[in-house]
């Protein structure tokens, strides 16, 4: 009999293993919108700015890029949802493509990138122009310095 019981507790065990590992889904805490071109001769750079919208207020927001291939000249229209951001300041960082171990509500609808301090970005975008790229996809996001009217 204790057999039997021990028996059915492993057998539980085994099976709410898997549920207990599958990550928890993010929930969206606010959105991304932003513009940049896009020159490959080589070495593709990137560069553009758009808004951060997070709990109402909206942030202005710079990015840049950098990639290993790439030919041609672009401009890309991108937006998205972000999750796990804390504050507006921790959408600042070096993002790079993720996907394995990130659950979504509602799913990925675009490129997924992942900061180093956890903020994911779930990113569609348009391009206008011919470009072609190797490898996967970098990013920084920066936000510019307030402009201060100098004192006298």
């Amino acid at each position: 009999m204790r057999r039997a019981i021990l028996a059915v507790l492993l057998g539980v065990l085994i099976l709410a293993a898997p549920a207990a590992a599958a990550p928890k889904p993010l929930a969206p805490v606010g959105q991304i919108t932003f513009e940049a071109t896009s020159l490959g001769l080589g070495a593709t750079m990137t560069w553009g700015k758009g808004w951060l919208t997070f709990k109402g207020k909206s942030y202005p927001i710079l990015v840049q890029g950098l990639g290993v291939v790439g030919l041609g000249l672009a401009q890309v229209k991108a937006r998205g949802t972000v999750y796990n951001l804390k504050k507006p300041g921790d959408i600042i960082g070096d993002y790079a493509e993720a996907g394995a171990g990130i659950a979504l509500v509602g799913g990925v609808k675009g490129f997924l990138a992942k900061s180093q301090k956890g903020v994911v970005l779930d990113l569609s975008a348009e391009q206008t122009g011919v470009s072609f790229n190797l490898g996967g996809g970098a990013f920084t996001i920066t936000m510019p310095k307030p402009k201060h009217k100098p004192q006298r």
